[in-house]
């Protein structure tokens, strides 16, 4: 942006950076796009002249109006770009924590929601995880946006109609819709402990190449989604039925025995991570229904991976 590192504005984008990428990046579903949109929001502020600048009296809100703004633009274009894309698109997985700093507690939900039922909250981790980023695709752009920021962020109505170019009570159905789409998609809560166990499971039946137990796991209607983006060999369509999920999976394991299969943390919880000499190469993420894996979603696409070990922030956009 050509300023320098002493610069307030180099010091207002070092402090908030991470909380407007973390924003962006539930909005878009990558780390790159987000990142445009963060970047883009800063120019606009360097370009403000020092009387515009001082008439701003939060600076952190003004950015977040912004940022927020330029993610709904992106959204709506991103569908057009989608229609082209190569496969599934399936948005980033990040490892745990990594945008999860915002709050001391990240078990409880930011905002309170309009009901007391424990499926209607949403916390801090799992609003990045992919679980709800697969929802999230499938909402109008600003009903996305207002979700993020009220439910999430904690942004009041009255700002997000400003965001959205809708009335506060327009803003707050947006909201209320984006809740309901995200609660269909929610059968009941998963006990921890449960779940890990499930994930496990899976982990050893794949890594043992042990097809009946891991057809046991999976759920009668299970799907595996893959996306490559055309840089790595993924089915082009979804995968459906506990057979032929796990015989694609099984299959893709045995095509790479120097690959390893380890557990990681994601806003899925217990995920897992394939790895070639210390570099990531995808990373496995599973919806867990009581006993059995529902969803299960393979990123492979390296413009996908910049958070994981033997990836960059340079890695090339897509």
């Amino acid at each position: 942006m050509g300023v320098e590192p002493g610069d307030a504005v180099a010091e207002l984008f070092n402090y908030e950076r991470r909380r407007l990428v973390g924003l962006a990046y539930r909005m878009l579903g990558t780390v790159s796009e987000a990142e445009d949109a963060v970047q883009e929001s800063f120019v606009r502020w360097y370009r403000l002249d020092d009387a515009e600048r001082a008439g701003i009296a939060n600076p952190a809100g003004w950015l977040t109006r912004v940022t927020s703004r330029i993610c709904l633009d992106m959204l709506g274009t991103a569908r057009v770009r989608r229609e082209t894309y190569v496969g599934q698109w399936l948005p980033e997985p990040v490892p745990a924590n990594v945008f999860a700093a915002t709050t001391t507690d990240n078990s409880r939900p930011l905002v309170p929601s309009e009901s007391d039922d424990p499926l209607d909250r949403v916390t801090l981790d799992e609003s990045v995880s992919t679980a709800l980023l697969v929802v999230l695709e499938a909402m109008t752009p600003a009903e996305r946006v207002a979700f993020i920021l009220h439910d999430v962020f904690a942004v009041p109505f009255e700002e997000i109609a400003g965001i959205v170019g809708r009335s506060p009570a327009a803003a707050r159905q947006l909201a209320s819709s984006a809740r309901r789409r995200v609660r269909s998609q929610r059968a009941h809560a998963v006990d921890e402990a449960e779940h890990a166990r499930v994930v496990q499971a899976f982990g050893e039946a794949c890594r043992e190449g042990d097809i009946s137990t891991l057809m046991s796991l999976l759920d009668p209607a299970a799907t595996l989604r893959s996306d490559g983006g055309g840089f790595a060999r993924a089915a082009l369509n979804p995968i459906n039925g506990v057979s032929k999920v796990a015989r694609f999976l099984l299959g893709v394991l045995a095509k790479q025995p120097t690959v390893s299969l380890e557990p990681q943390t994601t806003g899925d919880g217990p995920a897992f991570a394939l790895v070639r000499d210390g570099r990531v190469t995808g990373v496995i993420n599973l919806l867990v229904d009581g006993d059995r894996v529902t969803r299960v979603w393979i990123q492979w696409n390296p413009a996908k991976l910049s958070l994981w070990p033997g990836h960059g922030p340079q890695t090339s956009h897509h």
